[in-house]
C-alpha cells in the first residue's frame, strides 16, 4: 500500500506526539504507512502524489485567516509550501483531509471565507450531519448527531464555491465540508479522544483559547462526555483511499 502523509504544524512536542499517536491509532496505520512531516521545523518536501494514497493536515495554534503581517516567518513559509501542495491536490482531486487548522487552510485555498465569527471553546461539542453528510462515505457508520472534541479561534463563515456542507453545529455553522470528490475538512478534531483533549488543554492553556485558570474546569467537562464517533472518519478516509 502507498502511504498516507500526516502534515503537522505543532511546535509543542507533547501535543505533536500525542496527535501523531492518535492519528496512528484511529487510522489503523503504522509509522511506515503514515509518516509525518513537521512543517514547523522542516520544509515541506516536494511530493510526488503518485507515491501516496492521501494527505492529512492536522491542527494547531496557527490561524490561516490571520493578517500575514502578524504571522511568523515559519508560518508564512509553511503556508506558502502548503499552498503549492494544495494547488496540485485541487488539480488532481487528490485525497486530502484537513482537521481544524486544515479547514481554514483548505477553505481559503478554495475561495471560502474564514474569520473569527464562530469560535468554540476547547472541549466537547455536538455535531450534526447534513443530509449530504449522511450520504457521504467519509461519515459511513456515523450517526446524524454525535459528540466530538474541538476548540478553535477561526472557522468557516462562507463555504468555497461548489463545496458541499457535510456537518454543522449550533455555535459553528461549518463543521465539515467536501470539495470535489476527495477533498475534505473538519472543524472538529477526528483524532481526539478524552485523553488527547486533556493533553491539549494542558499544553495550550496559555495559547489564548481560554483563560488559563479555566483549564481544570474544561478538563472536567471534557471527561464528562463520551466521544466515540469522530474517529470513524479517519478509518473511513483510509479505507476509501488506500491504494
Amino acid at each position: 500500500m502507498r502511504p498516507f502523509l500526516l502534515i503537522s504544524i505543532r511546535a509543542e512536542q507533547a501535543a505533536a506526539d500525542d496527535e501523531y499517536d492518535a492519528f496512528l491509532r484511529f487510522t489503523g496505520l503504522d509509522e511506515a504507512t503514515l509518516p509525518r512531516v513537521d512543517v514547523h521545523a522542516h520544509d515541506l518536501p516536494a511530493l510526488d502524489l503518485d507515491a501516496w494514497s492521501g494527505v492529512v493536515l492536522g491542527g494547531g495554534p496557527w490561524n490561516a485567516s490571520d493578517d500575514p503581517a502578524t504571522k511568523s516567518a515559519v508560518q508564512l513559509r509553511a503556508e506558502d509550501q502548503l499552498g503549492r501542495l494544495l494547488d496540485e491536490v485541487e488539480q488532481r482531486d487528490f485525497p486530502f483531509l484537513g482537521a481544524c487548522y486544515g479547514i481554514g487552510t483548505l477553505g481559503l485555498h478554495r475561495g471560502g471565507v474564514v474569520d473569527r465569527s464562530f469560535p468554540e471553546p476547547v472541549g466537547p461539542l455536538s455535531v450534526t450531519l447534513t443530509d449530504e453528510g449522511l450520504r457521504d462515505p467519509l461519515f459511513a457508520g456515523v450517526p446524524r448527531a454525535f459528540a466530538a472534541y474541538g476548540g478553535h479561534k477561526e472557522s468557516m463563515t462562507t463555504l468555497p464555491p461548489g463545496a458541499v456542507l457535510l456537518a454543522t453545529s449550533e455555535a459553528c455553522p461549518v463543521q465539515a465540508f467536501r470539495v470535489g470528490e476527495n477533498g475534505y475538512a473538519t472543524q472538529f478534531h477526528p483524532e481526539l479522544d478524552v485523553d488527547g483533549v486533556c493533553t491539549r488543554i494542558e499544553v495550550y492553556r496559555h495559547a489564548g483559547y481560554f483563560p488559563p485558570q479555566e483549564a481544570q474546569a474544561l478538563t472536567e467537562v471534557a471527561r464528562s462526555v463520551e466521544v466515540l464517533h469522530p474517529m470513524t472518519v479517519l478509518a473511513n478516509f483510509v479505507a476509501r483511499h488506500a491504494r
